[in-house]
């Protein structure tokens, strides 16, 4: 249907995008990406992408504005540029929080985004874990919203028989369905910790922990950890309840001020996570796992290119 595949890396998620192209046997396309004095981005292809399928991998963690406008820009170029196909691979998608109105006077940024990806010329999408399932619904082409809960269920499995009498325990009740999936998996049993939040910050205030950990390992599971405030209390409270080994699992490292500092003085056996979000060498712990989500990834966009089943993946 289409020519050969095209992969282009944003300047943000360079790493992942080699890695796809390398899954792929492919070689990463040239293109110039220069930020003016003035802060204005230029994008120059080094070749031309005419008729040709086109995967531009991006993630929109900090700097946030930068990094989404960056990607508007190079799918614009490439659309000006005639290509056959353009599809936006965005392993983290910004403003994924900000999803309905559940308050006056307060906008559905989420929506914003996904009309300024197809404004600019996307004709398909390929994002990870949104926050919320019902962000599918904002765009009007079609795409896939893919998971790394495989990646993640998989290495757990692979050292679950280390694990004495685990539970999975989810950070808050809102990702209660997901973490029922991952206790399915390990065969384990699960426990919630229930949280509050009481203001439009980033403040959420846990209060106590429903089911039993005591004496046993624990792997407290999110979508993502910012600033690990929620996760830190989370902590707190099931060893306050007599966990014993605690891991930590999520998918997204956004990893703001001061989550790095949070994260390295809780008494965790191990934090696995992605690389959805690039991690520079400080924010990388000791005791961190990181999976790569590029053979993901790179599969998705191989069978999307051929024109195969992607659910056939996960036997969908």
């Amino acid at each position: 249907m289409f020519g050969n595949i095209k992969v282009f890396a944003g300047t943000a998620s360079p790493a992942l995008a080699h890695e796809i192209a390398s899954y792929l046997n492919v070689p990463l396309s040239g293109r110039d990406i220069i930020k003016f004095p003035n802060e204005n981005i230029f994008v120059k292809l080094h070749a031309s992408v005419r008729g040709q399928d086109c995967y531009v991998v991006q993630t929109t963690s900090a700097p946030t504005s930068d990094n989404l406008l960056e990607l508007l820009i190079m799918v614009q170029t490439l659309r000006l540029d005639s290509a056959g196909r353009i599809t936006v691979v965005v392993p983290y998608l910004a403003y994924a929080r900000s999803d309905k109105k559940d308050q006056p006077r307060v906008p559905i940024t989420a929506r914003l985004v996904a009309d300024m990806i197809q404004v600019a010329g996307a004709d398909r999408y390929i994002l990870m874990d949104l926050h919320a399932g019902q962000i599918q619904g904002f765009f009007s082409i079609p795409g896939d919203v893919l998971t790394a809960f495989h990646i993640v269920s998989d290495y757990f499995a692979e050292i679950r028989p280390t694990l004495k009498d685990p539970v999975i325990v989810t950070a808050d009740l809102g990702f209660a369905k997901k973490g029922r999936n991952f206790a399915a998996r390990l065969n384990c049993t699960m426990a919630f910790v229930e949280k509050r939040r009481t203001g439009n910050d980033a403040n959420a205030f846990a209060l106590t922990v429903i089911g039993d950990v005591e004496g046993r390992d624990v792997i407290i599971v999110d979508d993502e950890v910012d600033t690990a405030g929620s996760v830190s209390q989370a902590v707190e409270i099931v060893k306050a309840h007599g966990a014993r080994d605690i891991y930590l699992s999520f998918v997204h490292a956004v990893l703001s001020t001061p989550a790095v500092e949070r994260l390295r003085k809780l008494p965790l056996k191990q934090i696995v996570t992605t690389n959805t979000i690039p991690l520079s060498p400080e924010k990388i712990l000791p005791n961190m796992k990181v999976l790569s989500v590029a053979p993901l990834l790179g599969e998705v966009i191989k069978r999307a290119h051929e024109g195969r089943s992607v659910g056939e993946m996960f036997n969908e």
